[in-house]
């Protein structure tokens, strides 16, 4: 499919004929060449989403690496703990609880955890809802990069400064990893999870997306301002309008709610 046809079933939340058919590189490279139709046309990005660095997942959805993509600012919402998101027009919609970070300055080049560490303005807990353009989310990894990372929608709550939470990247990395959230849907536990299940912790999701970032040719580097998802940690559970869905992450995490809407 073109950047073209891959948008066009983006916008009418139309599921794909067929796979993409493509090597992971050029999946990447038509995802970039999608980003590049989507800022010509008037959107903003804001960051990325990060996915798949959440190892216990990985056989159920047979993809066994980390993926990104890009947010934009007519996907992304920030709140103070609860928040409203449309469904519309997504595809087979999904619900992950992860952390989110907010950049002040881009990392440096070879970054270490200390260097994300002096790089990162905020955290937040976030519910990113996820969705697929291939029938019954059968998919093999490129359909996810070309699918824009399956990214549709993401909510930000409450944003702590970094400095209020650790004095350090083995404080803040040791915080997030041990941290854990059940996901409630009307207020019923549905699933629990924990911060190490993503690439054994928030922190260091961050630091290999942006090493993987860094290697892909053509993708922009990170900046200050940019928000980035870092992976679920749960499963992705089904969606739809008039629910209500809460994550309650341990202390010093908020808790995050949001509403659905057709």
């Amino acid at each position: 499919m073109t950047p073209h046809t891959l948008l066009d079933h983006l916008d009418q939340g139309r599921l794909w004929p067929v796979p993409c058919g493509l090597a992971l590189d050029a999946a990447y490279a038509q995802a970039l060449a999608v980003r590049q139709l989507r800022i010509d046309r008037g959107e903003q990005p804001r960051g990325y989403k990060v996915g798949f660095t959440n190892r216990t997942i990985w056989p159920r959805y047979n993809v066994f690496a980390p993926i990104w993509g890009s947010v934009w600012d007519t996907t992304l919402t920030l709140c103070e703990g609860e928040g409203s998101v449309s469904l519309a027009l997504t595809c087979q919609p999904r619900l992950e609880p992860e952390v989110v970070f907010g950049l002040k300055a881009t990392p440096a080049a070879h970054a270490t955890l200390d260097d994300l560490f002096e790089a990162i303005d905020w955290v937040a807990p976030g519910f990113e809802v996820v969705q697929s353009h291939l029938s019954d989310w059968k998919f093999v990894p490129a359909d996810t990069v070309a699918d824009g990372a399956l990214h549709a929608r993401l909510l930000v709550g409450q944003r702590t400064p970094v400095q209020q939470l650790a004095s350090n990247a083995t404080a803040l990395d040791a915080l997030l990893a041990q941290a854990r959230v059940a996901l409630l849907k009307n207020d019923q536990v549905v699933e629990e999870g924990q911060g190490s299940n993503v690439l054994d912790g928030p922190l260091r999701a961050l630091l290999h997306f942006a090493q993987t970032l860094r290697a892909c040719p053509g993708a922009p580097d990170l900046q200050a301002g940019d928000v980035i998802t870092t992976g679920t940690w749960t499963d992705a559970l089904p969606v739809a309008p008039g629910e209500h869905w809460s994550a309650r992450f341990t202390s010093p995490i908020p808790s995050l709610s949001v509403n659905f809407t057709g």
